[in-house]
């Protein structure tokens, strides 16, 4: 029996003696290796890379077992020569550099590592052809350079990668799956796609049919966004928003997804500055700055960013793979981004993604299919059966205490435009004990024979829905109809319906207007008659009386008032009414969080880490002073929420964002009956 390795940790306390010597020139180029070729998908990055700097306009990848069998690249670029094929795998041989300036890189690649590191650990084969010129070809075979050989090639280069760390073994067993690293190449190739889109890339796979990306002949914004559709889904168009801002020196453009258009991941976050794709902490913390009071914390926007400067603004050469820069004003570029997607996300005004439209769809489905089959015998499929003192609970502003009549319901709902049409007649009131055993009790007020006349419109308003001289056109939300369990407020535009969720509606235009009102000097506030007074644990009150300053700011008034318990002497106005008790421990809640009471840990390049601290305190006091579900509005005040919402920014989403309305569209409904 063979005995058990040893697994002790060497001494370094003596460690062996050896002469210094120069290490062999194959083993050199698998040490770099290693940091330049990680995994397939690093060699597939660098050879695209050196494809799109020989102006390639058409760029195929073909790969075998996840890139450890084959990758090869095949390009229509400028070619090379015999001579520039002998030195282009040598060890810093570039074209890229031409007056040796690391200041002004223009080009995506420029160390002269890639070739050489990939010949080191695999089997390398290069066959090239400049326009008028004949076709070479060269091989590297772990490292040993072969000679240049003439071959029949067509104008560009044909690289092919075998037997990838043959030559080292031990990097193979930290490899992923075939799968995994597959995806690794595609997400690479989406990146480079994502920063090229003039330029043609094909991935071909052992899965079945290729990834093609077609080359957008014109540039431009609506280019890109064909680009982006293809890159990161159909979805996404109608989802984004342009964006275009420049600002001493640096100008920012392309494409942000909506703040209810989010994924679970990151990766679906593209920067791309001088036409390199990046994944840099800095632009990906100002992302996360930029959308940090519409979007839950777990959740990723959808985007894609071009930044162009001037290449001594910017320094590349700071890793291997080239992914990651530094900017030599970081707090000004941080600035734009932030600046840029606010911009753009408030001149989109109240909108929410169209997945929210299908989510519901979908939920509405999900019962059954309100078209397969018949609506007799057991009712609608998802809806619930009628029972006493339960079920469907429709409010319309009308009184609890007095029945909703067809005269009350027009005063309220409608106009001179929902008057009911000649000849109409309301239905009788149907006996459903007669037709039904177990209904004896009276039926309720939602299956009442005297609802309002059906078919209200948005021809002319009513003053309390739109302003005078007003088209209904310009009101997106269209009018409130009803309001649902006491929490969802039901509308009617020209071409659809909207269900607005009451509380995360009011919740963002709390917010928004408590913001205003900080940028304009500070939150107005309303004191307290009398005073009130909060307990709590001691290091809890001490926490708020270190920040009373701040929050002094805010609109919120407090100071110590003994050990364990803090004084309340005034509330911003617009969450006056409510608990002072649960308004304290939200805002108590939030520093915990935040940590403003000690500054907190700014963010790389955040120009203003308190000022984006205390907003995250409004917005958790915006939370706390909204419009609870299970309040019953009239029907006044559900037209003027529409009517705010329609005129904030960013209403689309609350301030966790979850989506604050959801529209479907006639047609949509109408595919749900079968009508379509």
């Amino acid at each position: 029996m063979s005995a058990a390795p040893d697994l002790r940790a060497p001494d370094l306390r003596d460690p062996p003696r050896a002469a210094v010597r120069r290490l062999d020139p194959i083993l050199v180029d698998r040490i770099a290796a290693g940091e330049v070729v990680e995994r397939p998908a690093s060699a597939v990055k660098e050879l695209v890379e050196n494809a799109i700097d020989a102006g390639a306009r058409s760029i195929e990848v073909a790969i075998e077992g996840g890139g450890r069998r084959l990758i090869r690249v095949i390009d229509d670029g400028v070619g090379m020569g015999p001579e520039d094929l002998a030195l282009a795998v040598e060890r810093h041989a570039t074209s890229k550099l031409p007056d040796g300036d690391l200041t002004r890189i223009g080009s995506l690649g420029f160390r002269g590592e890639a070739l050489p590191s990939i010949g080191a650990v695999s089997r390398l084969t290069i066959t090239s052809r400049t326009a008028d010129g004949e076709g070479v070809s060269l091989t590297i075979d772990s490292g040993a350079k072969g000679p240049v050989r003439p071959a029949p090639a067509t104008r560009g280069t044909r690289i092919e990668v075998t037997e990838l760390f043959a030559a080292t073994p031990a990097r193979l067993k930290f490899l992923k799956s075939d799968r995994a690293e597959t995806a690794a190449v595609s997400e690479i190739l989406r990146r480079l796609a994502v920063a090229q889109p003039q330029i043609r890339f094909t991935l071909r796979t052992e899965s079945g049919s290729p990834t093609v990306f077609p080359a957008e002949s014109e540039p431009g914004p609506a280019a890109l966004l064909r680009r982006l559709g293809a890159v990161l889904g159909p979805d996404f168009p109608g989802n984004a928003v342009p964006v275009d801002m420049a600002r001493e020196g640096f100008a920012l453009a392309g494409h942000v997804g909506l703040p209810t258009f989010h994924r679970g991941a990151a990766n679906h976050i593209h920067f791309v500055v001088n036409g390199r794709p990046v994944r840099d902490r800095l632009l990906l913390g100002a992302v996360r700055g930029a959308y940090a009071d519409t979007m839950s914390s777990d959740r990723h926007p959808v985007l894609a960013l071009h930044l162009t400067c001037d290449p001594a603004l910017v320094d590349v050469n700071v890793h291997p793979a080239k992914t990651e820069l530094r900017f030599r004003e970081p707090g000004l570029v941080r600035a734009l981004i932030v600046s840029a997607i606010h911009e753009a996300l408030r001149r989109a005004g109240a909108r929410s993604s169209s997945t929210g439209t299908q989510a519901a769809l979908d939920a509405l489905r999900a019962g059954g299919s309100l078209a397969s089959g018949s609506l007799g015998g057991g009712g609608l499929v998802g809806v619930p059966a009628m029972r006493s003192g339960g079920g469907f609970a429709v409010h319309t502003g009308a009184s609890a205490a007095s029945p909703l009549t067809p005269r009350s319901a027009a005063r309220l709902f409608s106009g001179p435009s929902v008057a009911a049409p000649a000849g109409y007649r309301p239905p009788q009131r149907p006996d459903f004990a007669a037709e039904r055993s177990g209904f004896a009790e009276t039926p309720q007020a939602l299956f009442a024979a005297d609802l309002a006349p059906p078919g209200a419109d948005l021809r002319p308003e009513p003053e309390a829905v739109f302003e005078a001289g007003t088209p209904p056109d310009s009101h997106p939300l269209g009018a409130a109809r009803a309001q649902i369990h006491e929490t969802y407020i039901l509308a009617q535009t020209r071409d659809g319906i909207v269900l607005v969720d009451q509380h995360a509606a009011h919740e963002r235009l709390v917010y928004e207007r408590l913001k205003r009102e900080r940028a304009g000097g500070g939150v107005a506030r309303q004191g307290l008659l009398i005073p009130d007074v909060v307990e709590m644990a001691p290091e809890e009150a001490d926490r708020l009386v270190e920040a009373a300053p701040e929050l002094e700011r805010l609109g919120l008034s407090l100071e110590a008032f003994g050990p364990g318990a803090v004084l309340v002497r005034a509330v911003p106005a617009a969450l006056a009414g409510g608990s002072v008790r649960n308004l304290v421990l939200d805002v108590l809640d939030a520093l915990e969080a935040s940590g403003v009471e000690e500054g907190g840990p700014a963010g790389e390049g955040d120009p203003d880490p308190v000022s984006r601290r205390l907003d995250a305190l409004l917005s958790r006091m915006s939370c706390h002073g909204s419009i609870r579900a299970g309040r019953r509005l009239k029907a006044e005040e559900m037209n003027a929420l529409l009517r705010e919402m329609e005129a904030t920014p960013l209403s689309g989403s609350c301030n966790h964002g979850r989506p604050t309305f959801v529209t479907l569209g006639l047609a949509d409904i109408e595919r749900l009956f079968g009508r379509r």
